[in-house]
């Protein structure tokens, strides 16, 4: 089985067991909070490690995360582990959080500028976005400074992508210049 079904299972699991207990909320807390502890190579390659049984595994998540976690989490945990499934944690929450902003009507945003945008002009691009129904309601926006856009921006979604910016106009015009026979002809004499 693929791992994305796999992960697409166990998440599904995960999100109704916190459906049905009202624990929703506070589950995406926890969830976070296990992402964050998988930006820790060491942890994140424990976790993938065949070499290390499972039980070193479970006394290492319980040790880390026991006292802060929520009870159904952390018996959500022991099961994969006990499973053997436990290299899959990372992908399984991932996936978690996909099924959570599905539930939850959240459009995840990547606006990218070349330079840091005001409150002010993030909260405009946030309603023109929800008008334009490109987003729902609920707008998830990771703000990208990257100055080789040069200017304009870049929106992306997880299915489109609008590019405004300089950078990509000016990809644009030499893609053209050097697909037109003529203007290419000109410029080699």
């Amino acid at each position: 089985m693929s791992v994305i079904r796999i992960a697409s299972r166990y998440a599904k699991s995960l999100v109704d067991l916190a459906s049905e207990t009202n624990k929703l909320d506070r589950i995406k807390q926890d969830v976070d909070t296990f992402n964050s502890a998988t930006d820790n190579r060491e942890f994140f390659l424990m976790l993938k490690s065949p070499i290390i049984n499972a039980d070193k595994k479970w006394s290492i998540c319980k040790a880390i995360f026991e006292k802060s976690f929520d009870e159904l989490t952390i018996n959500f945990f022991q099961i994969l582990i006990r499973k053997g499934r436990e290299q899959y944690l990372p992908e399984i929450m991932n996936e978690f959080m996909v099924q959570y902003k599905l539930i939850n009507k959240i459009t995840t945003v990547n606006l990218t500028t070349a330079y840091k945008l005001s409150d002010a002009t993030v909260e405009s691009i946030k309603a023109k976005l929800t008008s334009a129904g490109v987003a729902e309601s609920n707008i998830d926006l990771n703000l990208v400074v990257d100055p080789e856009v040069i200017g304009g921006f870049k929106v992306e979604t997880s299915d489109k992508l609008y590019d405004a910016t300089i950078a990509n106009k000016l990809d644009n015009l030499r893609k053209e210049f050097k697909g037109n026979l003529y203007v290419s002809q000109i410029i080699s004499k």
